[in-house]
């Protein structure tokens, strides 16, 4: 898996940090930096609930890229 620098970058914009997003949606602070670094691959409700958070679609944080 490659890093998900789209995850990253729209938390940045939204503010926040990797704690903040983790509080928001239930998990630890470690989930949401194993996400952002590649290594782990989190549900479609974990996506679909940080997607709700950052105001992102599923395709503009987890889409595949060309």
């Amino acid at each position: 898996m490659s890093k998900n620098l789209k995850l990253k970058a729209a938390r940045v914009l939204k503010d926040m940090t990797q704690k903040d997003l983790a509080e928001a949606v239930n998990v630890s602070r470690q989930t949401i930096n194993a996400i952002e670094n590649g290594d782990y691959n989190p549900t479609i409700k974990l996506c679909s609930d940080i997607c709700k958070i950052l105001n992102k679609s599923l395709d503009d944080l987890f889409g595949w890229e060309e």
